[in-house]
């Protein structure tokens, strides 16, 4: 029996937010709020959970619907991304995606700035301005300005990445949120370069075809492995800064031993196969590394949770 109409649609538009995408955002802003609220006992509202995790959920698919509309040429040229509904015509005309996203990137917005009905004004100020920035960072300045012409573009363009958790962050407390906030959004943007460029090493020829200067498309393929495997070790060692930081008030630490031994053998792990890209440099290795590279993020995120509650 052939699906209907209306569900192949929903279907569509739902692969034009790339869920895979924004469901690790979601996580991150998710794990950033349960970490917060178990450190500094605050106590999470059911409309705080409602604002923030829907906000972020919309702010997320909104950014990729949004790019998606700006590369909808190059995708069309590429292998790896000339199925996707904008280039195969499963949305048509493209005008269509593009308003869906700006209703996505609306609703985000409400939704952060919202949070000051929950939990407090500023925390909604704050989960606003994020929001804001982060999809203007992900759409103007990477998308739009940066992606075609600069080499380091995911480097400026990845702070949006780590809007989701100082979202989730703000949503629960201002308390900590430019010292333990920040690390933790910092986790996620440090770790953005080695995803992509992993990704963009094993698609280096279809980058090349469109004429995008990602940097492991345009470096050799040894320096590009030597790159991440730079970011790697740099990203591992900066995961195990929350184990180091302590709360102003009591003097004890933010994160325990839990936390610290999971961010050491996670990445042991990452960079025993950042060495292995360094080693050989091929489509296989870096397609492992950048497989591995999402659930390494979300076993941090895990590992937060879990030390902060014990």
């Amino acid at each position: 029996m052939q699906e209907s109409t209306t569900k192949i649609r929903i279907k569509t538009y739902y692969e034009l937010t790339k869920p895979k995408i924004w469901y690790l955002l979601v996580f991150t802003a998710f794990g950033a709020a349960i970490t917060a609220s178990n450190v500094y006992n605050v106590e999470i509202s059911i409309g705080t959970w409602i604002l923030m995790i829907a906000g972020v959920a919309a702010g997320s698919a909104a950014a990729n619907t949004l790019t998606n509309y700006h590369d909808r040429d190059i995708d069309a040229i590429m292998d790896r991304t000339k199925e996707r509904p904008i280039p195969s015509q499963r949305i048509f005309p493209a005008e269509k995606a593009r308003d869906f996203g700006l209703v996505l990137a609306g609703i985000s917005i409400a939704c952060s700035f919202g949070i000051m009905y929950t939990t407090g004004f500023w925390n909604g100020i704050w989960c606003g301005i994020f929001m804001v920035f982060g999809l203007a960072d992900n759409i103007l300045i990477y998308s739009h300005m940066l992606k075609r012409k600069s080499q380091l573009n995911i480097i400026l363009g990845g702070f949006s990445g780590g809007a989701p958790a100082m979202i989730g962050f703000a949503a629960v407390t201002l308390t900590g949120l430019w010292d333990f906030g920040l690390i933790i959004g910092g986790l996620v943007f440090i770790w953005i370069p080695m995803h992509i460029w992993a990704l963009t090493l094993h698609f280096r020829d279809d980058y090349r075809k469109v004429d995008v200067p990602m940097l492991t498309a345009v470096l050799s393929e040894k320096t590009s492995a030597r790159v991440i495997a730079g970011t790697t070790l740099m990203m591992v060692l900066f995961s195990v800064v929350p184990f180091f930081l302590v709360i102003p008030e009591t003097g004890e630490p933010v994160m325990g031993e839990v936390y610290l031994y999971t961010a050491i053998a996670s990445g042991a792990l990452m960079v025993i196969l950042s060495a292995w890209v360094v080693s050989k440099p091929t489509e296989k290795s870096s397609w492992v590394l950048f497989k591995f590279s999402s659930p390494y993020l979300a076993v941090l995120f895990i590992a937060l949770m879990v030390d902060s509650a014990l």
